[in-house]
């Protein structure tokens, strides 16, 4: 499951996503022209790769073609052990991911589920399903480099593609829209794992403040970005955790990714 939602040694010797338009205004022109033309066809122009298959484990590629998700199999791991794992423990709670892009993450949550037999847990995708939000630069200046409307995926699709791996039923609950209007009124009690992937600090810092106070004592908080590479990400669940007086370690799980099991109710 987690190599076909990567696509991980199925896609030949070659990684391969689509060019960027030339410099140059008849180059540009004539790429673009060219490009209309092989869409029609079901084709782009692409740039190829060696693949180099530790950066495919690690998520460092990003697989857009053809994958339903961008988390390399490192971080796919790891969500397959903290939900077996508070499965195994019976920590109450449904599951969750914020900044689901095409549901891979969420899919494999929910083949999870069915490994166990569980019938009395929700798999929610929480995405606007149309790209980033443009960012209150007022409130948080660390999103300055966004624009807005980035990894922009419809629900269609995200529904489609649970589909295709035959796991689109009644335990999969879709939350669309941007998370400052989902999250506070979604009809969650209790979680037992909060994915976080929310790209941007106001992204990331809602889903804290919003989800958090749900996730069960003994569940699992999952970031998917806690490295160097994006730091508003990072700071958010930072200042969430000073303000809060969470202490307990941060694990890594790879340059990028990294979770903490929740040791106390208090907040």
């Amino acid at each position: 499951m987690k190599r076909a939602l990567t696509r991980y040694g199925l896609e030949g010797e070659l990684d391969c996503v689509p060019s960027d338009p030339p410099q140059g205004a008849l180059k540009r022109m004539a790429a673009l022209t060219v490009n209309r033309a092989l869409r029609t066809r079901g084709k782009v122009i692409a740039s190829c790769k060696p693949i180099v298959f530790q950066d495919a484990e690690e998520g460092r590629m990003n697989r857009v073609l053809n994958g339903e998700t961008m988390v390399g199999l490192k971080r796919l791991d790891n969500v397959q052990f903290c939900v077996s794992d508070v499965i195994r423990r019976k920590i109450p709670g449904d599951l969750i991911e914020c900044g689901a892009w095409r549901g891979g993450v969420c899919i494999l949550m929910r083949a999870v589920l069915a490994a166990y037999g569980v019938k009395d847990r929700a798999v929610w995708v929480a995405d606007s399903f149309e790209g980033l939000p443009v960012p209150d630069e007022v409130k948080y200046s660390e999103d300055h480099r966004w624009n807005g409307g980035e990894m922009a995926v419809s629900l269609e699709e995200a529904q489609d593609n649970f589909r295709k791996y035959g796991l689109l039923d009644g335990q999969v609950k879709f939350l669309k829209g941007y998370f400052k209007d989902t999250l506070p009124r979604a009809p969650i009690s209790q979680l037992a794992v909060l994915r976080v992937d929310g790209d941007l600090y106001q992204s990331v810092m809602e889903t804290m403040e919003y989800m958090y106070p749900k996730v069960s004592v003994g569940g699992y908080v999952i970031l998917d970005d806690y490295g160097e590479h994006l730091p508003p990400a990072k700071k958010a669940v930072d200042d969430y955790r000073k303000a809060h007086g969470i202490t307990t370690p941060i694990e890594r799980i790879d340059y990028s990714g990294a979770f903490w099991r929740k040791e106390s109710s208090t907040l």
